[in-house]
């Protein structure tokens, strides 16, 4: 193990930015958030290069639908800001940066209200009046044909429910009507809401835990019903979706898939390249639905991340091919890579790792084991 600290991991409360960029193992972290989750081809190609001159060339995938360029200097911080700047990657302020947290659905078509909601809700959280959020408060726009962002984490969400549209707090399975002229208000309008009731005072800052304290604004009674979405790499109507490895591709991969086209980026640390009709044949890319290393989950790990416990990845590669359901290898207890409940969850402690069934990688295990012996015996997962 890389620690033998007795203390937790610190916990932020916030995500980095490209304003505001965040220390680690390997550097800093400076986080993209393309508008409307997109990247144009020019875009992305620029993206690529900035982080080969900058950064140590690896680029990493959020849930939150982001682009991260690890490994940057502090004496590249600048250069590669300004270079976004250029791209059109980079907001006004910090404050204007860190409320831009909207992940939008990747298969909106053109006739699909998606992107003229998301364009302006992010007009509206610019605004000098805007509310100021907590740094891991989240929008999604989920209004294509289906709903396909219930598993995503956020605390307000606009959704396609039958022909109409929703606004719904995240904790809840009730909602208000609304109009697509008026969808972007009404969640800033719940957003303010939040605030005055006290949801920041009270715990982390986030939509269900706030519901499940003080109940839901008047309003929102119409209930909705859940629709399930797995991603899958594979063809769909808004072109070819590809994954990568713990969601990890190198500079040279994204120049590569931005020769196909322009590029939508999900939550599931998957890309979905724009018009494509057949699956691409380039190295780093998974495009097999039913390739195991789609069922394991794990953050950088040590040495990587300074607050890791251990190492995560390779542990994970090796125990892929024997696991049912999905598997999360997490470098400490905040469970960065997947905050919620996995079917399995290996979290490193300075005892080991901690063995978790069905939950979050902090809470009880039933075992310690070390990473000799899972890979030893996987069958150690499931006794």
């Amino acid at each position: 193990m890389s620690g033998s600290r007795a203390e937790g991991p610190v916990v932020q409360g916030w995500c980095p930015g490209a304003l505001r960029p965040m220390m680690s193992g390997d550097g800093l972290v400076v986080r993209v958030r393309p508008r409307s989750s997109r990247l144009t081809a020019t875009q992305a190609r620029g993206v690529a290069a900035l982080s080969r001159a900058h950064g140590n060339g690896l680029i990493d995938l959020s849930a939150r639908a982001n682009v991260q360029l690890r490994g940057v200097t502090e004496t590249g911080r600048l250069p590669l800001v300004e270079g976004l700047r250029d791209l059109g990657l980079i907001d006004a302020s910090i404050a204007q940066e860190t409320r831009r947290n909207i992940v939008v659905q990747p298969f909106h078509r053109p006739d699909d209200p998606t992107l003229t909601i998301s364009a302006e809700l992010a007009q509206l959280l610019a605004l000098p009046d805007a509310p100021d959020l907590p740094g891991k408060f989240g929008f999604a726009v989920d209004t294509g044909s289906t709903r396909v962002l219930e598993s995503t984490a956020c605390d307000i969400r606009i959704e396609r429910d039958g022909q109409g549209i929703v606004v719904r707090p995240d904790g809840s399975g009730l909602a208000k009507h609304v109009t697509e002229t008026t969808a972007a208000a009404e969640a800033l309008s719940l957003a303010r809401w939040f605030i005055a009731t006290g949801g920041i005072r009270e715990g982390r800052g986030r939509m269900a835990a706030h519901l499940a304290r003080v109940g839901l604004p008047q309003g929102f009674t119409h209930p909705t019903t859940a629709q399930g979405f797995v991603a899958r790499p594979g063809l769909y109507d808004a072109g070819a979706m590809v994954a990568f490895t713990f969601g990890q591709m190198t500079a040279e991969t994204l120049a590569a898939i931005a020769g196909l086209g322009d590029l939508r980026i999900t939550p599931w640390r998957m890309i979905v390249i724009e018009g494509a009709t057949r699956l691409p044949d380039l190295p780093g890319l998974i495009t097999d639905p039913d390739d195991p290393l789609l069922h394991v989950v794990a953050c950088t790990g040590a040495p990587g991340c300074v607050q890791a416990l251990g190492p995560t990845r390779d542990l994970a590669l090796a125990l892929a091919p024997h696991v049912q359901g999905l598997l999360h290898v997490s470098g400490c207890a905040k469970g960065c890579a997947h905050p919620g409940a996995a079917d399995l969850t290996l979290t490193a402690t300075p005892q080991g790792y901690a063995l978790i069934q069905g939950a979050t990688a902090h809470d009880t295990p039933i075992a310690h084991h070390s990473a000799a012996a899972l890979i030893a015996r996987p069958d150690l997962l499931t006794e």
